[in-house]
Parts: C-alpha cells; sequence; structure tokens
C-alpha cells in the first residue's frame, strides 16, 4: 500500500500550529514529540550538515504539528535548488509559497532556532519523531480495520490481507537499513568459504534432487527468483513436485511450500504420491488397485510421506498480494524453506483494471522478487511459453518467449526451460520417447547448462537428469532437444489415456 495514499487522508487538517484533535481516543492526545520536532528543525537552520542527516530518517508527513510538516517541505524545496537552509532563506521561501502565516509567521521560524541545545543527538531525536509517527498510523489503521470488523459487507479474509499488507507497508517504508562497512560482508563470506571448503559435499542452497543440477546452482539459493517455463503438456507441474518432494525428504528436510492455482489439493497429493509409490497416476485415479498396489502405495508412499514438510494451497485465482500474505504466514508458521508457485500467468496483479496484462505480469514477476527477498526463501515459479515457438522454424525456446512479460525474463535470477522431443523425432527413434531436457538458458550467479533425463508420465516422475555432454548414446550425443506442446505419442511408462493427465 502507498503511504502516499495513507497521508493524503491527514492533509489539510489543522491549523498552522495546532495538533490533530480527530484521533484522540478516550481523552488521550495521540503519540507525539513537539519539542524534538522543533529542536530538529531548528538544528537544520543552524547546522550545514543538519538536513542530510535527518532527511536520511524523516518524511515531511512524519511531523505531528502541521506547521512543522509545511517547514521541512520548504527546506527540502531549497535543497532541491542548493540553497543554504537558514532563518533567512526558510522565511523566504515560505512566504514565496504563501505558507508563512499559516506555521506563525517569522516569528515562529526564528523561534525554533532557541530550542536548540546541540546537534550531537540529532539522529536520536530523529528516530523518536518516527516511532511516534508510526505510532500514530497504528492507531489510525487500527481504527480503520476496528470499522471494518463491524461491517457485514467486508469480507474477513480481505481485512486480514488488507491489515497484513497495510502493516507490512508502514514497516517497510519507515524502517531503513543502516550503511554497512564491507568488513562485515566479508566476515560472512569468508566464514561461508571455509564452511563450504571443510563439507565439500554440502549445498549453499535447497538440493534439487538431482546432483548434476545442484552441481551447476549449488542448490536453489535464497532470496532468488527461479522460473521454470515450458509449453503445456511437457511435465512442468511434475516437475516441480518432484523438486518439492526431494527437498522435503532429502536428509537435511526443508519445508516446501506450494502454492497451486491450476490444481486441488486431492490432485496434487495423488501426483506425489505416484511418483513416491511408483503406482500408475491413472490406477490411483480411478481406484483399480489390487492388494499388492495398497500395500505399495502404504509403504512406498504414504509413509515415507506422511512426516514430509510439504504445506499445500491450493487458492484459485489468487492475487499477488494475496499470495504474498499467504506466503509470509506460511513461513511464519512452518518455517518453510522453500517456496513453489503454479503457475505464474493464473495469477492476478492487484485490482487496477487499468493495467494491460503484461503491466500487471511485470508487477507480478517485481512482486515475486521482493517476496524472495523478504523471506529469504527461493522462490520457484512455472510459467508458459508464449506460442510464438510454433511458428519459427527453430523451435528451441528462447528467452523472449516467456509469455506475456519480458520483466520476467529481467527478474528472475535463474531461467530454466522444460523441453520433449517432438513426435518426429521419437517416430525416427524410438529411444527418445521418454527423453525430458532441462536447459539453463539464464543464471545469474552461475554457469548455463543443458540437461538431459528420462520423464516417466505415467507415474509423474522425471529421473536421472545428466549434463547434456554426458549424454553420449551414439547419434543423440549432439540431440538438440526440441519441445512439443501435445506430443502424443506413448511408450511404455504412459497411460493409455495421457490427454487427461494435466502437466
Amino acid at each position: 500500500m502507498d503511504l502516499t495514499n495513507i497521508n493524503k487522508s491527514r492533509k489539510d487538517r489543522r491549523p498552522a500550529g495546532s495538533v490533530d484533535l480527530t484521533t484522540m481516543v478516550y481523552g488521550k492526545v495521540p503519540p507525539q514529540a513537539k519539542d524534538l520536532e522543533e529542536a530538529i528543525l531548528g538544528a537544520i537552520m543552524l547546522e550545514s550538515r543538519a538536513f542530510d542527516t535527518v532527511s536520511e530518517i524523516l518524511q515531511p508527513d512524519r511531523f505531528y504539528v502541521n506547521a512543522h510538516e509545511l517547514i521541512f517541505r520548504a527546506m527540502q524545496n531549497l535543497a532541491q535548488k542548493s540553497v543554504p537552509i537558514d532563518i533567512m532563506t526558510v522565511t523566504e521561501q515560505l512566504r514565496k509559497q504563501e505558507q508563512l502565516e499559516m506555521v506563525g509567521g517569522p516569528y515562529y521560524v526564528t523561534k525554533l532556532t532557541n530550542t536548540v541545545v546541540s546537534s550531537a543527538n540529532l539522529e536520536a531525536h530523529c528516530r523518536i519523531v518516527l516511532e511516534m509517527y508510526m505510532k500514530r498510523e497504528v492507531i489510525r489503521l487500527g481504527g480503520q480495520f476496528v470499522g471494518d470488523g463491524y461491517d457485514d459487507a467486508v469480507d474477513v479474509f480481505d481485512l486480514i490481507d488488507r491489515v497484513e499488507t497495510d502493516i507490512m507497508a508502514l514497516s517497510t517504508s519507515t524502517v531503513k537499513t543502516d550503511f554497512r562497512p564491507i568488513s562485515s560482508g566479508l566476515v560472512k563470506v569468508v566464514h561461508q568459504m571455509e564452511d563450504i571448503r571443510h563439507r565439500p559435499e554440502a549445498l549453499t542452497g535447497v538440493t534439487s534432487g538431482f546432483p548434476e543440477v545442484d552441481r551447476c546452482t549449488n542448490g536453489w539459493q535464497k532470496t532468488d527468483l527461479i522460473i521454470l517455463a515450458a509449453r503445456p503438456s511437457v511435465g512442468k507441474t511434475a516437475f516441480a513436485l518432484n523438486l518439492a518432494r526431494n527437498a522435503a525428504m532429502a536428509p537435511d528436510p526443508v519445508g516446501v511450500g506450494l502454492f497451486s492455482l491450476e490444481m486441488s489439493e486431492s490432485q496434487l497429493v495423488q501426483r506425489i504420491l505416484s511418483a513416491e509409490s511408483g503406482i500408475f497416476l491413472e490406477r490411483i485415479k480411478n481406484g483399480r488397485l489390487d492388494d499388492h498396489h495398497m500395500a505399495q502405495i502404504y509403504h512406498r508412499g504414504v509413509e515415507r510421506l506422511h512426516e514430509a514438510p510439504i504445506y499445500i494451497d491450493d487458492s484459485a485465482a489468487l492475487n499477488i498480494f494475496e499470495l504474498r500474505a499467504k506466503a509470509r504466514r506460511m513461513k511464519n508458521k512452518f518455517d518453510v524453506g522453500l517456496i513453489i508457485i503454479d503457475y505464474l500467468q493464473l495469477m492476478s496483479g492487484d485490482t487496477n483494471k487499468s493495467d494491460n496484462r503484461e503491466r500487471e505480469i511485470a508487477k507480478i514477476s517485481r512482486e515475486l522478487k521482493r517476496l524472495a527477498k523478504d523471506l529469504e526463501v527461493p522462490l520457484i515459479a512455472l510459467s508458459q511459453l508464449s506460442r510464438a515457438i510454433e511458428s519459427r522454424a527453430s523451435r528451441e525456446p528462447q528467452l523472449s518467449d516467456l509469455r506475456e512479460s519480458g520483466a520476467i525474463e529481467q527478474d528472475a535470477d535463474l531461467v530454466g526451460f522444460l523441453y520433449r522431443p517432438s513426435d518426429k523425432e521419437i517416430m525416427d527413434d524410438r529411444e527418445l520417447e521418454n527423453k525430458g531436457m532441462v536447459k539453463i538458458a539464464k543464471h545469474r550467479n552461475g554457469s548455463l547448462m543443458d540437461f538431459v533425463g528420462e520423464f516417466h508420465g505415467n507415474i509423474q516422475k522425471w529421473t536421472n537428469l545428466k549434463e547434456m555432454s554426458r549424454f553420449s548414446s551414439g547419434q543423440h550425443s549432439n540431440m538438440k532437444p526440441i519441445s512439443s506442446p501435445y506430443g502424443n505419442s506413448q511408450g511404455s511408462f504412459y497411460e493409455k489415456d495421457d490427454d487427461e493427465i494435466s502437466f
């Protein structure tokens, strides 16, 4: 939420030098530090470097007294024009803005400098004023939330999401990160290097479950936005579920938050259970299971998965702000170390209907990257590729094929494409029938690689991913994977009604 809009409601609300009485509760005056506000403004007019210190912490609307807000805005205008800030220049600027009498005239401006004892504690004074502002905003927002809570027309879940969004907006807009010397960063990085050096087999990120992919990425890294893109029916959902299962069932398990906008919880669990137990998905779906199948499902599937830290949200039609709120709650409650979203194009941005779809997707992409950074987890988002790939002589996906927005490519730390051999390639060589390929097309912090493995559609499982250069089966050593969105070739690993399986 834009705090500029929050504070617009406070403008023009009180005369010069007066205080806001509209937020009084049970006879209490809102939190304030009027004397410190005066000292801060006085110090700026007496000390040439004081304005820089203050502007790092405070904005005009953080002042409680309206006159002080107007005076600080006048100081900002002077600073923008590189005019020295003192009693005379501030007074003249206010006169030009026709606000001098509103703040109490030249006498009040001069009086501010009389309150200054020392500017040595200026930063501490600014932080106290900021804290008072934050308390007033919490009171104001709380009043709004109480009113909405009594309104029968307000959806409670929308209200909860707005509470989280508004409070987070207040926090992120006022709490600034201090400058840090490179020495602190060096200590942290050296400790990481020493840890890795003594544990060469350890990953710095979350395992994918595929050793050669981990060798390329060193695991999915905290704060990274990872985009996995493909045309429909290539196996991207199955791949994402494999990643979730591999991370949650690793020797050092990681909690996984799985947001599915396309499939229900039951559909997802069926696919995970099929991959883990080895029982065909179609059998699990239609219940054609004998005692042997049931025993295998229980012993190899249910018992293994029962304690797996995988947390599913199958809410449809999520917008980015709802997802952000849900992801924060999931992180706080379960301490998830990986978030997966299936898939990006099914999300909506916000209620601004004037945005076209490209701008909306760009906004979603930026917010996903911000969410990964805020929660300090890798975030994997599945994405569709555009139909343009079908009209080219070469159907090999490119970064420009990411559907509906080039912002996805810019925001992502890693982009991977999933391929399947074309029908023609399979007809020419039946050994390619179950092959699946993964191409790392963008890697901000690492190398680009192609991997080839096997995709078993009947159990929704990817296996044996190897670097493409190591795949040397005769004529296939230099095979270029071509994606076919609606391949209908079926080998021994595919169900007869494969078209009914949504990958």
